[in-house]
């Protein structure tokens, strides 16, 4: 659901999705196992929607705190160009990625869900998140998802970027 009248002018001109992982692409809970293990649940749509993302030429990544070997693994399956973890200050990072790969704020959409997004967020060209995000959160996303955070709503967001962009016929036909 669209919070600003812009939203799909600032859709057409993302090149590049990043994200947060708990309560983004996870439900944000967090189940710690072993001394160093921890199991976290990802939405196989989400999946999906980053593939098909990457397919229609957009670059796909995540910003994240906390290290993780399930987010590792999930971000390695799904060929992600850009992987942090264990960031306490994304603002850093998020420069350094503008400036490695020659974007501009315009030219990225965020995902985030809690207080620590909100920077990279303020700053995007177009900042989402999940219908369960932090309300400071909702406040400054210029699209929040139906779905919440592990749930579908990063294939949401995808969805609607790929749509708006013209693409999404193009890289789904294969299966429709």
């Amino acid at each position: 659901m669209p919070l600003t009248s812009d939203v799909a002018e600032r859709a057409r001109r993302i090149r590049m999705i990043l994200m947060d992982v708990d309560g983004v692409l996870t439900d944000g809970r967090i189940i710690l196992q072993a001394e160093q293990d921890e199991a976290k649940g990802f939405d196989s749509r989400d999946g999906v929607g980053i593939r098909l993302a990457q397919k229609a030429g957009l670059l796909t990544g995540v910003i994240t705190g906390r290290l993780s070997i399930a987010t590792t693994r999930r971000a390695h399956e799904l060929g992600m160009q850009e992987f942090h973890q264990r960031v306490f200050m994304k603002m850093d990072v998020y420069r350094a990625i503008l400036e490695t790969r020659r974007l501009t704020d315009e030219r990225i959409c965020f995902l985030g869900d809690d207080l620590v997004d909100i920077p990279i967020m303020k700053r995007v060209g177009l900042a989402a998140a999940p219908r369960d995000a932090r309300p400071e959160a909702i406040r400054v996303a210029h699209f929040v998802s139906s779905h919440e955070g592990g749930r579908g709503a990063v294939r949401d967001v995808i969805d609607f970027i790929l749509k708006v962009q013209g693409s999404y016929k193009n890289v789904t036909a294969a299966y429709l």
